[in-house]
């Protein structure tokens, strides 16, 4: 939140790390292995050393989804006012889902208010820590593929 009542927030980043300033849990991963799937949270939650060590002995982000404002120029796939990572990810991955799944950060998600419905229907499989990733979700991650 700005600290000037007159200031307009950053938009929150859906695919952001634990460790990010205002970083939120906003989903626990389900599905498989192979398919995993995001499960969204009634409501966020803040990131706390508790929240986070109850996805011991894995790491967070295998658990977890995060959101997070937006570092904008600060992170490898923003570029030219834009999310490139929200970008390849609509051109390169497959819906998952034919309706708008339950997402309470949308009206404050940057690929939301840059790639729309569009982005919304391929989120639930994004996951920040995949094993066995398929070529395609390689591609999309990859800021190299712009």
């Amino acid at each position: 939140m700005p600290d000037d009542p007159g200031e307009i927030a950053p938009p929150l980043c859906p695919s952001a790390q634990p460790e990010m300033t205002g970083s939120q849990v906003i989903g626990v991963i389900g599905g498989t292995a192979t398919e995993p799937r995001v499960l969204p949270l009634r409501e966020p939650l803040a990131v706390s050393e508790e929240l986070l060590r109850l996805a011991d002995p894995v790491l967070p982000t295998e658990v977890f989804r995060f959101a997070a404002p937006c570092a904008g120029s600060g992170c490898q796939h923003f570029a030219d006012g834009e999310c490139r990572l929200a970008r390849r990810v609509i051109h390169i991955l497959p819906e998952v889902t034919d309706r708008l799944p339950p997402c309470r950060i949308r009206p404050d998600c940057r690929w939301w208010r840059q790639e729309g419905r569009a982005a919304c229907l391929r989120c639930p499989q994004i996951v920040t820590q995949t094993y066995g990733p398929t070529p395609d979700l390689v591609r999309a991650a990859t800021p190299a593929a712009d």
